[in-house]
């Protein structure tokens, strides 16, 4: 059976994954954003989390951070910041980088504290979804 939605994730160095999948749910701007096929257009900017998308029973994960989204005709296009499969996260690292944003929350304000924040949300996401690969 053929697939109705095409997906595409791309960051600025590499396509991350080109399919054709049965339904996409990503980290919005303002939320989890769900698509299915016959979606209307839409554009969205990309938040840090977990891309999920279905292929037949099976779902599978993408730590995505920034970007854009885009739905357009069956089409699902992430521009992301970053993106990477669950093979690709090194976990050790990741956990070094959750415990240096949780240090640096402890003694940051301002812009500093908002970048803080971030990168424990994306060292967070990156060793969520490398779990679900074991």
């Amino acid at each position: 059976m053929e697939r109705p939605l095409r997906l595409a994730v791309v960051t600025p160095r590499r396509e991350v994954i080109r399919a054709e999948v049965d339904a996409v749910f990503f980290p919005g701007f303002h939320g989890e954003v769900g698509i299915l096929p016959g979606h209307t257009a839409y554009l969205t900017l990309l938040g840090t989390g977990e891309l999920r998308y279905t292929e037949g029973p099976r779902d599978r994960f993408i730590a995505v951070s920034g970007g854009f989204a885009e739905v357009q005709d069956d089409r699902v296009l992430l521009l992301a910041d970053s993106a990477e499969t669950p093979e690709e996260i090194d976990v050790e690292h990741a956990l070094v980088e959750k415990k240096e944003a949780e240090a640096l929350l402890k003694t940051t304000y301002g812009a500093e504290l908002k970048a803080a924040q971030a990168r424990l949300a994306r060292a967070m996401t990156r060793i969520r979804v490398a779990e679900k690969n074991s």
